[in-house]
């Protein structure tokens, strides 16, 4: 059923009807559109544009044409309709007759898509924020179950310092406590419905937006017509948050990928989330996390594809917009598979503590410790930088670690150093010495990790 034939003698082109229909993506929005289209009629019902009674037939037929969409049981496919709103509007004339055509009065296509999307978005980013707690909470459960493995810590992919393992969990527990913030700010800004804003300047008839808004679940009314059918910032900022979430959960692969390799041997990953060669039959290949890195770009790319598309357009809606959906509705899915992969990939690693202690004591990381100790005896940190480079040099030249060497050697180089020396050179006591806030000591990492097994149980 044409929304917009009165003026048109002709059909449209197959080729015209290829570029421009949109149901065949669209058709996810049909609860939303049903839903509102329910509070729409109640609307002008009030405003006096059909009886009571009328408006209680449509609100059945529409209630039961929603109980199919949830139900999955609308046959899209058998339809030659343009778009969902067109769809339901003639699955409600089918049942309907005239009545039916009652409906669309006083609203537009503009602010009901616009209405639709917004309701999509909500329902989504609550949905999306229970999975990122998911991925939260098998983090800390993961910390909590290893809070005593020590592991390298890098910087240019060199060791650097050694870190707590929980502490490597909690870095990036904070990244995803940022995501939520942003989705949980999003939801206020967004919070708001344009249904009655009609095409661009509103509508004629004397009807309750604020009523309408609440109806719907929304916050309040927008307040600018022309904004309100042509705003989609609301879903660049979703696909922001998808996109920097993403880029969390990439940077978090590329560490699980290189802690699950052969050379570094941290982790082993559990089976359900790995495949093995058709050529090699030793191999364990960390697919879930390769693939969880590589949906990033194609997450990207929804972004930068409707930025290009916003950038030019004018006020108010055109059909350009219609490009909004398709890359929104493939990077929220996909970023939704990613997060409850993560999950379950988090849930399956083993740490080996013995081959993390070992690799956290090479790589020199306690060359900054050397330099510290000396700076507590009264030497400048700069020289004190220089005399600990000159002794990892010499520990190299004899392949040995720092604490390696003996006493007589390490005087060489400085005679304030004394036999406790060796004392600041262990493992532990580089890690446990960092006991400030934020550090990688023992007493602020169980301290941090505490809080949040604390927030997960509340």
């Amino acid at each position: 059923m044409g929304l917009w034939g009165g003026r048109f003698q002709g059909g449209s082109s197959n080729m015209f009807r290829q570029v421009n229909d949109s149901l065949p993506f669209d058709r996810i929005l049909a609860s939303q559109d049903i839903r509102g289209s329910i509070i729409w009629s109640r609307a002008i019902a009030k405003a006096g544009v059909m009886s009571e009674q009328e408006q209680q037939q449509i609100e059945a037929a529409l209630s039961a044409l929603l109980e199919k969409a949830e139900a999955g049981e609308l046959d899209f496919d058998a339809s030659s309709e343009e778009d969902i709103h067109s769809f339901v509007e003639a699955a409600l004339i089918e049942q309907l007759g005239d009545l039916g055509r009652k409906l669309h009065t006083g609203r537009s296509r503009n602010d009901q898509v616009a209405t639709d999307f917004r309701l999509w978005c909500k329902e989504h980013i609550v949905n999306l924020r229970d999975d990122l707690l998911g991925v939260k909470a098998a983090l800390v459960n993961s910390a909590d179950a290893n809070r005593q493995v020590i592991l390298p810590g890098y910087t240019h992919l060199q060791r650097a310092q050694p870190v707590r393992y929980p502490h490597w969990c909690l870095a990036y527990v904070e990244m995803i406590k940022r995501d939520i913030s942003r989705l949980d700010d999003l939801l206020i800004r967004m919070d708001q419905s344009p249904l009655g804003c009609g095409a661009l300047a509103g509508t004629v008839y004397e009807i309750d937006r604020q009523e309408i808004a609440s109806q719907l679940g929304f916050a309040s009314p927008s307040i600018n017509s022309l904004d309100a059918v042509s705003d989609r910032d609301y879903v660049l900022e979703l696909m922001f948050c998808a996109s920097t979430s993403m880029m969390h959960l990439s940077r978090m692969a590329e560490d699980l990928i290189f802690f699950n390799s052969g050379e570094a041997g941290f982790i082993t990953l559990g089976d359900a989330v790995t495949s093995g060669s058709s050529l090699m039959p030793q191999k364990k290949n960390p697919d879930a996390l390769e693939l969880m890195r590589g949906k990033c770009g194609r997450v990207f790319g929804s972004l930068q594809s409707l930025l290009v598309t916003m950038k030019g357009l004018p006020l108010a809606y055109n059909k350009d917009m219609q490009e909004d959906k398709e890359g929104a509705f493939d990077a929220v899915n996909q970023w939704h598979i990613c997060l409850c992969i993560a999950a379950e990939v988090i849930d399956t690693i083993q740490l080996d503590a013995q081959r993390c202690a070992q690799a956290a004591r090479q790589g020199y990381a306690n060359a900054t410790e050397m330099a510290d100790y000396l700076v507590g005896k009264g030497i400048p940190f700069r020289t004190a930088h220089d005399i600990s480079g000159q002794i990892v040099l010499a520990a190299i030249a004899q392949n040995k670690p720092i604490e390696g060497l003996s006493l007589t050697e390490l005087q060489s180089f400085s005679d304030v150093i004394e036999n406790d020396v060796y004392d600041i050179l262990e493992l532990e006591y580089l890690v446990d010495k960092r006991n400030i806030l934020g550090g990688t000591g023992a007493k602020p990492v169980f301290a941090a990790l505490d809080n949040e097994l604390a927030a997960l149980k509340g």
